[in-house]
């Protein structure tokens, strides 16, 4: 499948019949309009340095930032992707995934193109290593935006597929707005956004779910291109916020499946964010730059799985396996089932006014 055809499935994927008709023209390669940026300086010569994400990129007239999606326009930085996604569906929430945060409900998620990694086992690396003009895409306006959740069905908003830290003016702008329709407002992120934007974004979302795809600073450089200081630090702000966080770790067989990191990875959740942070461990399968390593065992992922257990985590679980227990949501006082789940579907929700109808104590998430 080449580029173009696999970007026209995955936009079209999930939409409802006629949506190009009810919006404004598609954007194509030549015709790429900007809106101005947010959290920037200006230094000399016409250069600006990029205060968004933590690679504070100092960006030349006429150049883009390393995301591709962020322009200077004679000495002015400029986003090309505003109300610009080329990725738009209404997914179920456990999708993202989200496991304490409206299970069961949909979630209409939106993606631009961009990234400020490289990671090389990126999934949706065809639209996160793109520039706008290499992808299709259309205009959609926040207030379109909402206005197509609520009639879809959506009880949230999702930013997710790219990072979403590069189209951050859309994102608080579509965050802003579903809140005061009373949407909830959720975010897919690596977290290596700089602390200011990111105090600001939380004051509009209600959930954050994090990649923390490695404890060693040698596997964010070397397979991701970023660094891993400023997620642990942006993990403690998150938490510290009061926004329901959870986090995933894609495991790939031999770069950060040891025993010794998962258990390090473990206790610091454990000391710095708390036992009731949802921690995923997902499958890795083999896919773009990464195509000579074997998919994750199962017992590779039942073993983080124990380990999070004996650091004292309440809720781990394992992903991608379709069907294995680690799949559920178990009370960790009764050890009774609260939720089972079947791949993206919930077959049973025991949980009663956010408590176990066990032991009657209150489960930490957000269930309405």
């Amino acid at each position: 499948m080449n580029r173009r055809k696999f970007i026209s499935n995955l936009f079209y994927a999930g939409t409802s019949c006629g949506v190009l008709s009810s919006l404004s023209k598609s954007v194509f390669a030549g015709s790429i309009e900007a809106v101005p940026a947010r959290y920037w300086t200006p230094l000399e010569e016409k250069t600006i340095k990029c205060n968004l994400c933590n690679r504070g990129c100092e960006v030349s007239d006429g150049d883009r930032g390393y995301c591709k999606a962020r322009e200077n326009r004679g000495g002015k930085y400029y986003t090309l992707v505003y109300s610009k996604p080329c990725a738009l569906h209404n997914d179920p929430i456990e999708k993202k995934p989200f496991f304490h945060y409206r299970p069961s409900t949909l979630t209409m998620s939106i993606a631009t193109s961009g990234c400020n990694f490289s990671c090389k086992f990126c999934q949706n690396w065809e639209i996160s290593q793109s520039a706008p003009e290499e992808v299709n895409s259309i205009t959609l306006s926040p207030q379109s935006l909402i206005e197509k959740a609520i009639a879809e069905g959506s009880k949230s908003v999702a930013f997710t597929y790219n990072e979403p830290t590069i189209f951050y003016e859309y994102m608080y702008d579509c965050a802003k707005l579903a809140k005061d329709k009373g949407l909830g407002a959720c975010v897919v992120s690596n977290g290596f956004i700089k602390k200011e934007p990111l105090l600001e974004l939380l004051k509009v979302v209600d959930a954050y779910r994090v990649d923390f795809k490695s404890f060693q600073e040698s596997f964010y450089k070397s397979v991701c291109n970023g660094h891993l200081k400023p997620v642990l630090e942006n993990l403690k702000t998150i938490k510290k916020s009061g926004v329901w966080l959870e986090i995933i770790n894609l495991i790939i067989p031999t770069l950060n499946d040891s025993t010794e990191e998962i258990k390090a990875k473990c206790r610091w959740v454990m000391q710095e964010l708390g036992p009731d942070v949802p921690m995923h461990f997902t499958r890795f399968h083999p896919i773009y730059k990464m195509t000579n390593l074997p998919p994750t065992p199962v017992k590779t992922l039942e073993k983080c799985y124990d380990i999070a257990k004996e650091c004292g985590l309440h809720f781990p679980y394992i992903g991608n396996v379709i069907g294995h227990r680690g799949e559920n949501t178990y009370c960790p006082y009764s050890g009774k089932l609260l939720i089972e789940r079947m791949g993206f579907s919930v077959v049973k929700n025991l949980i009663k006014d956010g408590k176990c109808p066990c032991c009657n104590k209150p489960v930490p998430g957000m269930w309405e």
